[in-house]
């Protein structure tokens, strides 16, 4: 018989829907009608052991055990799912063929790749292993994905980045939390002190910008605008560039800090003529943004309806599990395969039965038209988060499922409408020996943006320097400078973190990188953690007391900031682990070793164990009465 192993039970439930009847259903799997099975996992069933499985005396926390390295890595049944392994083990114990069904990204690929090799698969069976990739559970999408199967090898580059990075988080998170742990304790702070590869950069992120926030002094800096008038009578406003002369009055953004230097220029240029010097146009052309990965998802709903990342991805599971109505949406990937290209007519059929207030929208979309979204070179084992071909009443959805349903549905429908264009215009302007810089967007065809208008708040508030249209001048046209205006402002401190400029924060880590190489080598791709982690890491962070939420500001506790301060720079900041996230990819993607990787890994370890001292611990506040923190026996996540 041919046994499949589906990451979860809904996945399996799909999964057997589209294959031979009638179906007997068994404890943890289902028999085909041909005899074949279909069962699954239930996420992983395999967790990296603990300390004392390598040596009984690592059950105690000692500093002359650490570090500890394991040489031949063991994993552990979890208690909760130990029956669900046993499933499996009898059911490939008599399996003739094996299909991989995890989910399509390098968890799920690992997870299932670890249960085979755990319960003796012979290397010659596992060699024959086929891979199926399902992103919708929908039944004819299922039955493609069928139709589709790949040798499982093709995928052991996913498998092995996914491997360094568990191994990686544990000999990261034990050592250091032990570590930090014994040295708190030697200073009298009673509990444990957890440090994690991906969750203490986060906290350092939000503690840096707290304490920035905290510490910065407003500044008054002035500008000067000139109100000008053309031969015909049209106004504009123009504002005045600092020449080089004016740098002893400027800080090191441009900004002028003297109140004197501005009012003098006010004196200057009233009533005077102005000339243009130069008068620029320029068109511009703007695709519409690409269907959604899941960070851009949340990042998106967190703007516009105020949702978690946690609730974001939690919605979107209902959404491809229980109702299948989006493909699979753990997915880092923002393009779909050319082939997905054929069957818009019905995906934009189901979305306007599922959300009618889109049916203008669909009405004014071009189904023929072909963006950049389909490119098979740019979609590896997922695709972009789309909307299914399964329609049902909207009604049916919760608020919150409506909003994320509707949010994806809209992305994908840009994709069928032109480009937005607009002319971006510049007058440069001679007042008085003064250059001063008029600049405008005007629109010429709304395109895409037609679907984002207000109130919708996703797009980032325009440039308040732009003005929303300039008279048609011409170089060397005269003008008159009516009056100069002087405007009083402050330097204003940087924001508070929120869920969405969190997670971005983590997508595009290399602007948070303090080292100036790094920031060369990293991608746009590449962050901390993964789409599938990225919000458990933030709500891992709020459980542990480390975090706090005021109103949609995210803000370090006294314990959290106190924990960044106790440890040396290099385990607070991005710069390590966006590097390790880099070779991680470059792993699944055949350009990088897991060797090099954990060698890598191996040896830097010591060093940075070397840097935390007791003393740095002193005066670590325990946590609040209550809410003790306790050491746990599973594998500390990232």
């Amino acid at each position: 018989m041919i046994l499949y192993i589906a990451e979860k039970p809904s996945l399996g439930r799909a999964l057997a829907e589209v294959l031979p009847k009638p179906h007997q259903k068994g404890d943890g799997f289902i028999r085909l009608g041909n005899g074949d099975v279909v069962s699954w996992c239930i996420g992983h069933l395999l967790e990296q052991a603990q300390p004392d499985a390598y040596d009984p005396a690592f059950k105690q926390w000692r500093l002359e055990h650490l570090p500890i390295i394991p040489r031949d890595w063991k994993l552990e049944a979890k208690a909760k799912t130990r029956g669900q392994l046993a499933v499996l083990k009898k059911l490939l114990k008599q399996a003739e063929g094996i299909v991989h069904v995890g989910d399509p990204d390098r968890e799920g690929q690992l997870l299932v790749d670890e249960v085979i090799s755990y319960c003796g698969v012979p290397a010659a069976r596992r060699e024959a292993v086929q891979r199926c990739l399902i992103s919708d559970l929908n039944p004819n999408a299922v039955k493609k994905a069928l139709a589709a199967q790949r040798p499982n090898r093709e995928f052991v580059p996913l498998s092995v980045s996914a491997l360094a990075r568990s191994r990686a988080d544990w000999l990261y998170g034990i050592n250091m939390s032990r570590l930090c742990t014994i040295q708190g304790r030697s200073q009298g702070y009673q509990g444990v002190l957890s440090v994690g590869r991906v969750q203490t950069p986060v906290l350092g992120l939000v503690v840096r910008r707290d304490r920035e926030i905290e510490a910065f002094e407003p500044r008054p800096y002035y500008e000067v605008l000139a109100l000008l008038q053309t031969d015909s009578g049209e106004r504009f406003k123009a504002k005045w560039q600092p020449s080089e002369a004016c740098q002893p009055w400027q800080d090191e953004e441009g900004r002028v800090l003297s109140r004197a230097l501005a009012e003098n220029v006010i004196r200057r240029i009233g009533g005077q003529p102005g000339r243009v010097l130069r008068a620029e146009r320029q068109r511009q052309r703007q695709a519409p943004p690409l269907p959604y990965n899941l960070s851009a998802l949340q990042i998106d709903a967190a703007r516009r309806f105020g949702l978690s990342a946690k609730q974001v991805l939690d919605v979107c599971q209902a959404l491809y599990e229980r109702h299948k109505l989006i493909t699979y949406p753990r997915s880092d990937c923002r393009y779909l395969p050319e082939e997905h290209f054929s069957q818009a007519g019905a995906v934009t059929g189901a979305l306007a039965r599922v959300c009618p207030e889109l049916a203008p929208a669909l009405a004014a979309a071009d189904l023929s038209r072909r963006g950049k979204a389909w490119d098979d070179k740019r979609v590896e084992a997922h695709h972009a988060i789309i909307p299914t071909a399964r329609a049902m009443d909207g009604d049916r959805l919760s608020a919150t499922e409506r909003h994320i349903y509707y949010l994806v549905a809209r992305q994908y429908l840009a994709q069928f409408y032109p480009h937005w264009e607009y002319d971006d215009r510049r007058l440069e302007i001679d007042i008085a020996g003064g250059r001063f810089l008029a600049r405008a967007r005007q629109q010429v065809q709304p395109g895409w943006k037609t679907l984002f208008a207000q109130p919708d708040k996703r797009e980032p508030e325009e440039d308040p320097e732009l003005q929303p249209a300039l008279p048609e001048l011409r170089q060397g046209d005269s003008l008159l400078c009516l009056e100069g205006e002087l405007l009083d402002k402050l330097t204003q401190p940087p924001r508070y973190f929120t869920d969405a400029t969190l997670l971005s924060a983590m997508t595009h880590i290399a602007r948070y990188v303090t080292d100036p190489g790094l920031k060369k080598i990293l991608r746009d791709t590449d962050g901390l953690g993964t789409e599938a982690t990225r919000a458990g890491i933030i709500e891992l962070l709020f459980t542990r007391d480390f975090l706090r939420r005021e109103g949609k500001q995210i803000r370090a506790t006294g314990a959290g900031r106190q924990l960044i301060s106790s440890l040396p720079e290099v385990a607070t900041t991005p710069d390590m682990t966006a590097r390790w996230e880099a070779s991680l990819d470059d792993i699944s993607r055949k350009e990088g070793s897991y060797q090099a990787f954990m060698a890598e890994l191996e040896a830097v370890l010591p060093t940075l164990m070397s840097q935390v001292s007791p003393a740095a611990f002193h005066g670590l506040k325990a946590a609040p009465a209550g809410k003790p923190r306790r050491a746990s026996r599973r594998r500390r996540k990232a």
